[in-house]
């Protein structure tokens, strides 16, 4: 019988074909209770993930289209006044959900962008002096566009930052597009999925994961990766200290999906890159074609 985690990735790479290490990206980081940011160019399956894993969750699930237009009331709600009680009537808005679509959200202002701030760091959202505490499990996935693309804003680095992983799906292999070319519509496939990884389950490896252990001369790794990427001239910008828990977190979750108490080396390499690219800026003057994850895996020594 399968665990519920290679059940559950079984049934997510029937949908998104030939992903499978991005698909195990994604799960690891909703298991150390981070968000994520699907950057890529439109058609390659962005939302198509996001459905996938809310079905095989059975989690409720909400889609929030960003466009220059849309106000943090409208994600975040607003009071109404109630002429029947005459009094104001607080109407919670779809961020009150277990599951999150921010679709396309570098299309909306910065001002809109930042209702998203306090709900993905401290899972709660306060309006006129009230604090709404968020779902158990609450989880964001964002999808964005390449920032050349016309009608699109940045994402500050305070929001990026609020993004356990950033993650590009990229387009498929040539066989993995034959079959989806030749195959089911997705949209069928989708339809047909059922629950794989319950809510009490995952919240179950949610709690599992903390407990997962590290060895000193693993933490002292991390250290030294965040050392390097803040004193070291190949970046302008390192590391923060959240970066580095995160990385933890994240080495954490994949350890557990492989069916293991304790962290290799191996998990932290696994996971770098996705938890370390939107946080960190290189000088391209002097690392001209390389990744900020490349750059730190060929200084850094591996203890």
């Amino acid at each position: 019988m399968k665990n519920p985690v290679e059940d559950f990735l079984e049934h997510a790479n029937s949908v998104i074909l030939g992903k499978e290490h991005t698909i195990k990206l994604a799960l690891a980081c909703i298991l150390a209770k981070g968000h994520l940011l699907l950057e890529d160019i439109p058609g390659v399956g962005k939302t198509t993930l996001a459905h996938t894993f809310s079905t095989l969750f059975g989690l409720e699930f909400q889609r929030i289209q960003f466009t220059s237009d849309l106000l943090p009331a409208d994600i975040v709600g607003s009071s109404v006044f109630d002429r029947d009680n005459n009094s104001f009537e607080f109407h919670p808005g779809p961020i009150f959900s277990s599951f999150i679509l921010a679709d396309e959200i570098n299309r909306a202002t910065p001002k809109t962008q930042s209702a998203l701030l306090e709900a993905m760091e401290e899972r709660q959202v306060t309006i006129e002096k009230t604090t709404y505490p968020m779902a158990q499990p609450f989880i964001v996935f964002a999808t964005q566009n390449p920032g050349h693309q016309v009608g699109t804003f940045p994402l500050p680095e305070s929001q990026l930052d609020r993004f356990l992983m950033r993650l590009s799906i990229g387009y498929p292999d040539a066989s993995s597009e034959k079959k989806l070319l030749a195959g089911q519509d997705t949209k069928q496939i989708l339809n047909a999925l059922s629950t794989a990884l319950s809510c009490e389950q995952l919240l179950s490896l949610q709690q599992q994961c903390p407990n997962v252990h590290v060895a000193e001369p693993l933490i002292a790794y991390v250290q030294a990766l965040l050392e390097f990427s803040r004193t070291s001239p190949l970046f302008s910008q390192g590391l923060s200290p959240r970066g580095g828990i995160g990385l933890v977190q994240s080495a954490k979750a994949w350890a557990l999906m492989d069916g293991r108490d304790s962290v290799y080396p191996e998990d932290i390499q696994a996971v770098l890159s996705a938890t370390t690219e939107h946080r960190l800026v290189l000088q391209d003057y002097t690392t001209r074609g390389q990744s900020a994850s490349h750059v730190l895996l060929t200084e850094v020594a591996i203890p």
